[in-house]
């Protein structure tokens, strides 16, 4: 019982609130105790609070009992990502270099937002140092694993949400993503994650990256995180980017398909290097779509590799957040870190605004292709998971995260709502996903595209009750907030 309450969906969580069949102090102690069972073996936690998420599912209990919930999550088990403030927890970015021992009073917009509406909130998940790569491994919390099998990553930066998703541990999570951090491990671990339109989901404080930065759900199917995204797109006054209220439902029309639409499929983006099973499952999904009535057009897109766009400002987002650390502090990063900054560190204002000229160009390009077509539908990914630990597959011969993840980074410079949604799985039972791109700021058709989808091709979650192997060591008990030693 307790295994199939960790599997329910905040969307049928809250129906059954709603009749009286469950309480959120019996489903969150359900999904406490798969944490407190499988965190130990694949890390997707730095920090639970069991003692504040049963305080929250006990008040949300007695809101249930006199029937006056206090939002569309009322009583769910939520995570947020380590990058984002939570009141009463560190927020320390999978870093050495932050002091935890300081006053963490406040909530990051979309974590405001979930606590207004009932939400219970269980912990932060890991990330790596500042979300700097595509794995999820760091200085701080040591090597995140992914949930098909624990010798692999679950990719980053977001993949303790991921891993936390697929295994049961709460349905939502809350993940952000700067250059694919939360299509990145949901197409490793199988689960749905949803890139939002930047602005739309208010953000404070902003990375340093800024506009290439989002916050959105990682969630195991698109109802949940249409529900999720409904709660957190709405507006923040901190956030001085952020939109007005849209006023937008995303659960309205989810389920009324997408019969006559244009969809465009780029294989290769007109650079990238797709393995052949990989491009084989995306091509038969596509298949799945065109029997719910699309029309698809493969097209060639002879881009330019952005990257020539985006490593450069990812290096100055990262140069922003070293720049002031004192030298002992430096000492302390995950050292390829440091590499990825010092071109930033020298960058001219005249380069840069270069720079953002041609990224403008690129999204004016992906505006014009939206005018022809509802969709655009690429790989999510061009290989499956490889071995934890590693920023880079250790048996090739790329040599960034980027090099491996080259359809991800281009819709964050453009700004696109993005989803990685499962497709399949290799030879090796590995999940692979397809990414569905929509016009800015047309986000529900994204998620609606994904929802009839996945109304054919439901996606599938790891079966894990019990962990196995050498990794598997007892836990202390989870009474207290836990914190990693430094």
């Amino acid at each position: 019982m307790t295994s199939d309450l960790t599997r329910l969906s905040a969307t049928d969580l809250v129906a059954h609130y709603r009749a009286r069949r469950l309480s959120p102090v019996e489903v969150t102690r359900a999904v406490l105790d798969r944490i407190e069972a499988l965190n130990p073996v694949y890390n997707a936690f730095v920090v639970a609070d069991p003692l504040s998420a049963m305080a929250s599912a006990r008040a949300s209990e007695e809101r249930w009992r006199r029937n006056q919930p206090a939002g569309a999550v009322d009583g769910v088990p939520t995570s947020v990502k380590d990058l984002v403030l939570a009141r009463g927890w560190p927020t320390r970015r999978g870093s050495m270099t932050i002091d935890p021992n300081q006053p963490w009073d406040v909530d990051g917009p979309p974590v405001a937002r979930l606590r207004e509406q009932g939400a219970v909130l269980l912990g932060k998940t890991t990330t790596p140092e500042f979300g700097w790569k595509g794995v999820t491994d760091s200085p701080l919390t040591g090597i995140t694993r992914n949930p098909w099998d624990p010798r692999l990553t679950p990719g980053g930066s977001s993949g303790g949400a991921a891993v936390a998703a697929a295994l049961g541990m709460g349905p939502l999570h809350l993940a952000t993503d700067g250059g694919g951090s939360i299509r990145i491990p949901a197409a490793f671990c199988g689960v749905f994650g949803f890139k939002p339109t930047w602005g739309l989901v208010p953000v404070h404080p902003h990375s340093p990256s800024l506009s290439l930065w989002h916050q959105g759900p990682l969630t195991r199917n698109v109802a949940d995180a249409a529900l999720m995204q409904s709660v957190i797109a709405q507006p923040d006054q901190r956030d001085w980017y952020g939109l007005p209220a849209q006023h937008i439902d995303y659960r309205q029309h989810l389920d009324d398909g997408i019969r006559g639409w244009r969809i465009a499929y780029s294989r290769t983006l007109g650079y990238a290097r797709v393995d052949p099973e990989v491009a084989a499952l995306v091509e038969r999904a596509l298949g799945v779509l065109a029997g719910l009535g699309a029309n698809i057009e493969e097209i060639d897109l002879d881009l330019p590799d952005p990257i020539e766009i985006m490593q450069p400002l990812w290096s100055v987002a990262l140069a922003l957040a070293v720049e002031p650390m004192s030298p002992t502090q430096r000492a302390l990063l995950d050292p390829p870190l440091l590499s990825v900054a010092e071109p930033g560190m020298r960058m001219t204002a005249l380069e840069y605004r270069r720079i953002e000229t041609a990224r403008e160009a690129f999204g004016r390009r992906m505006n014009d292709l939206h005018r022809e077509y509802d969709l655009l539908i690429t790989p999510q990914l061009p290989i499956t998971a490889f071995a934890a630990g590693h920023e880079v597959p250790p048996d090739g011969d790329r040599r960034r995260w980027w090099e491996w993840s080259p359809f991800t980074y281009p819709f964050n410079l453009t700004q696109q709502p993005a989803a990685a949604v499962p497709c399949g799985f290799d030879h090796r039972g590995l999940p692979v996903a397809m990414q569905m791109i929509g016009a800015k700021f047309d986000d529900a058709r994204v998620l609606r595209a994904a929802r009839a989808f996945e109304s054919v091709q439901p996606f599938v979650m790891p079966s894990v009750d019990h962990p196995v192997g050498a990794a598997a060591t007892r836990p202390p008990h989870l009474d207290e907030p836990t914190f990693p030693q430094t």
